[in-house]
């Protein structure tokens, strides 16, 4: 896990806002949303490992960038549920089109199928962890697991 987290930090210091269009936060943010679309906001707390006001703030941005709406659940009139608009996939599709290019930089010594491998195995990893509709998840037990 130790050179996972060295390996992400890598990823992290070249993703400049300028090149992707966004702040990474932003970018994760929506690609946890394109991948769960509708997940009330404190699923993508507990996803992000933020505390509830951060990722107001966060959703703030988002929505003042025309990217996320927020509605009130149906069910449960307390909550949140968050969607990605049709702007913010296309935001995000760009964002991850030049992501892409530091990966490639990145993960420049693995030859295509150890890179296709590692994304399947951090995929299922990641998709075996993260919150799914009505499971019980929180951003400590997460943080503890990371």
């Amino acid at each position: 896990m130790v050179l996972l987290t060295r390996l992400a930090k890598q990823v992290y210091r070249r993703s400049n806002e300028e090149l992707l269009g966004m702040h990474m936060r932003l970018l994760m943010a929506l690609s946890y949303l394109r991948d769960h679309d509708g997940a009330p906001q404190q699923e993508l707390a507990d996803a992000l490992c933020m505390d509830a006001n951060n990722v107001v703030l966060l959703l703030n941005e988002l929505e003042a960038l025309g990217h996320v709406a927020r509605r009130r659940d149906p069910q449960d009139r307390r909550r949140h549920l968050v969607d990605i608009t049709d702007q913010g996939r296309r935001a995000l599709a760009r964002a991850e089109h030049e992501q892409e290019s530091i990966e490639d930089e990145v993960l420049a010594p693995l030859d295509p199928e150890e890179r296709a491998t590692l994304w399947r195995l951090l995929s299922r990893a990641l998709y075996g962890v993260e919150p799914t509709k009505g499971e019980d998840y929180s951003a400590t037990t997460a943080s503890i697991s990371t």
